[in-house]
């Protein structure tokens, strides 16, 4: 009895989880409303010049995400004026949980689950609400040899890990970095082959119609980079150099599908 009883409120607890995703998965994509993305500085590697960029950001640091998602939005023709409201919040001292190496769908389902966790208890208040939570672990770019750890957003939760570097003259293709995340909480898929990292045609590429296909001027955001040849790409420089693609569009509701 006492095991039937278990099952059933487990059961019940997956069917409110289920149903709380669907909702926040319907409001996400309904864009009836500016959805308000709200920024939390970490300093991810305890380095001083990390602090003392952070001591010294501002919002105006983000400003091109939101004429991005304007004019990105505006192209595809989505009615509302200001898709995305940027905010910054405050800085957060606890590092959030790392990301599993391996362990399988089990592990990232637990990793999930911690950083929920933690998202609930370490993320300080702030107005306005946010709908979309990222928290950006910054590291100082002197000295540094290796590439930065890899960024995450989720859909489910509607937050995500950005990893950045701590310098002025890398804002611009932070921005990038920060969009490309954004849009994974809307539902965007990533459009890159994971193993060596291109663009993956046509949906991989901001103009999959021109000719000849290769070069490319510009990246599409969720491919992450400017194919340049069959096994070449380069990383957009800032927003400018990059554009939302039609199956992007149509996967966070800026395109709405065919009934």
């Amino acid at each position: 009895m006492f095991k039937t009883v278990r099952i059933l409120i487990l059961l019940s607890i997956l069917a409110a989880v289920a149903a709380s995703t669907a909702l926040g998965r319907w409001r996400a994509q309904a864009w009836d409303r500016s959805q308000v993305l709200t920024l939390y500085p970490i300093n991810a590697d305890g380095e001083a010049a990390t602090a003392a960029y952070l001591e010294q950001l501002e919002l105006s640091a983000f400003a091109d995400l939101e004429s991005y998602f304007e004019t990105q939005a505006a192209r595809h023709g989505l009615a509302l004026a200001q898709p995305l409201r940027i905010a910054l919040g405050r800085s957060i001292a606890r590092l959030p949980p790392a990301l599993p190496q391996g362990g399988g769908p089990l592990a990232a389902i637990a990793w999930s689950l911690q950083m929920r966790w933690w998202a609930w208890s370490q993320t300080p208040p702030s107005s306005p609400i946010p709908d979309v939570r990222l928290y950006l672990l910054f590291h100082t770019a002197e000295g540094r040899t290796g590439p930065l750890p890899h960024s995450t957003g989720l859909q489910q939760g509607r937050l995500g890990l950005v990893h950045l570097f701590a310098s002025q003259g890398q804002q611009a293709q932070n921005a990038v970095v920060i969009a490309h995340e954004a849009l994974h909480t809307f539902g965007a898929s990533d459009k890159y082959d994971p193993t060596s990292l291109q663009p993956v045609a046509p949906d991989g590429y901001a103009d999959p119609q021109r000719w000849p296909l290769l070069p490319q001027d510009q990246a599409e955001l969720m491919a992450g980079r400017i194919p340049l040849s069959e096994t070449q790409a380069q990383i957009p420089a800032r927003l400018a150099h990059t554009v939302i693609g039609p199956l992007s569009a149509r996967e966070i509701g800026w395109i709405k599908r065919s009934p």
